[in-house]
C-alpha cells in the first residue's frame, strides 16, 4: 500500500508491499471500470446527494476512512466537514484514480487528505484507526462485503461510525417503460453477479453489518431521482457510453453475457428513452449507519 501525504503528490510513504499482497483477500472484479463515462458518473457525487445519512455524525477534528474514494469529489467534502484539525484517508483499488482524487483534490484546495491503493477485505491500518470509516457503491462490487465491513468495523474507533451505502438495481425504476432498459437491467445484474458482486446490495447492508458483527445498525434509504430533460439526457448519455465502450462492455461480451450487436440495441434504447420530454429515473440507495 502507498500513502501519499497532503493534497499534492508530496512525500510517499511505502509499506511492505509483498506482505500486504499476500494478506489481502481477491476481490471481485470490479464491473463498471473507470472508463470516462463511469467518472462522468462518479465527479457528479457529493456529500450532499451521496452521504447526507452521514453529514449529522460528522465533527470538526475527526479523522476519516473513506473506503473506494474513486475521484474523491465525496472525499474532498468530507475532509472540509471535519476541518478545522480533521483529516481524511482515502483509498482505492485503482492507482489510476487515486491519482484523479489526489489531484481533484490539490485543484479544490482541500488539505487534511492522504491517499492510498488498498484492499477493503485486508486494509493495512492497525485496528482502531479512525473515528469514521465511510463506503459509498463499494460494497456491492466486493468478493465478500461480510469480511469488508469486518475489516471496516476493526480499524474503526470504539463509539465510532461505520457508514455504507450502495444501490439496487433490481428495484431501479423508470418511465416511459423501454424494452431496451429492461434488457439493461436483466444484463447488468447477469454481468455483475459473473463478476463476484452483489448488484441489489443496498436491501442487503443491514444484513451484511449484522453478519460482521455490528450490533447497533441503522438502515436508511435515498434515492437519486433524475427528472429534468437535462438529467434525463445526462443519464442516459452516460450509460449509453458505459454499455458500448466501457470495461462493462468488454466484461459482457468477453463472459458471453452479450454480443456487441445486443449492447448497441441497449445504448440505442437509452438515447432514445433520454430524449423522451417525460424521462423520469430513479435509483434507490440503502444506508447503514454501525456504531462501533
Amino acid at each position: 500500500m502507498i500513502l501519499y501525504g497532503g493534497n499534492t503528490a508530496g512525500t510517499q510513504q511505502r509499506f511492505d508491499d509483498e506482505e500486504y499482497a499476500m494478506n489481502a483477500h481477491e476481490t471481485a472484479v470490479y464491473t463498471h471500470g473507470h472508463h470516462e463515462s463511469v467518472l462522468r458518473s462518479h465527479r457528479w457525487r457529493t456529500a450532499e446527494n451521496s452521504a447526507a445519512y452521514l453529514i449529522g455524525e460528522l465533527r470538526p477534528g475527526m479523522s476519516v476512512l473513506d473506503v473506494g474514494c474513486g475521484p474523491g469529489t465525496i472525499t474532498a467534502d468530507l475532509a472540509e466537514l471535519v476541518a478545522p484539525g480533521g483529516s481524511v484517508t482515502a483509498v482505492d483499488a485503482s492507482e489510476d484514480v487515486i491519482g484523479q482524487a489526489r489531484a481533484y483534490a490539490a485543484e479544490r484546495g482541500v488539505t487534511g487528505v492522504r491517499f492510498a491503493t488498498a484492499d477493503v477485505h485486508a486494509l493495512e491500518f492497525p485496528d482502531d484507526s479512525f473515528d469514521v470509516v465511510h463506503a459509498h457503491q463499494v460494497l456491492q462490487h466486493v468478493g465478500d462485503p461480510v469480511q469488508a465491513l469486518r475489516e471496516m468495523r476493526r480499524v474503526c474507533r470504539p463509539g465510532g461510525i461505520v457508514a455504507a451505502r450502495d444501490a439496487d438495481y433490481a428495484a431501479m425504476t423508470w418511465y416511459p417503460q423501454a424494452p431496451g432498459l429492461d434488457a439493461w437491467q436483466s444484463l447488468y445484474q447477469r454481468v455483475a453477479r459473473a463478476n463476484g458482486g452483489e448488484p441489489n446490495a443496498g436491501r442487503m447492508l443491514r444484513a451484511w453489518a449484522r453478519a460482521a458483527g455490528f450490533t447497533e445498525v441503522a438502515s436508511s434509504a435515498t434515492n437519486w431521482v433524475y427528472a429534468t430533460p437535462e438529467e434525463a439526457a445526462w443519464w442516459s448519455s452516460l450509460w449509453a457510453d458505459r454499455t458500448t465502450a466501457s470495461s462493462y462492455a468488454d466484461i459482457a461480451t468477453g463472459g458471453g453475457q452479450a454480443t456487441a450487436g445486443d449492447l448497441e440495441s441497449i445504448a440505442s434504447a437509452w438515447h432514445e428513452w433520454g430524449a423522451d420530454p417525460d424521462a423520469w429515473f430513479m435509483v434507490p440507495n440503502g444506508e447503514i449507519l454501525c456504531r462501533v
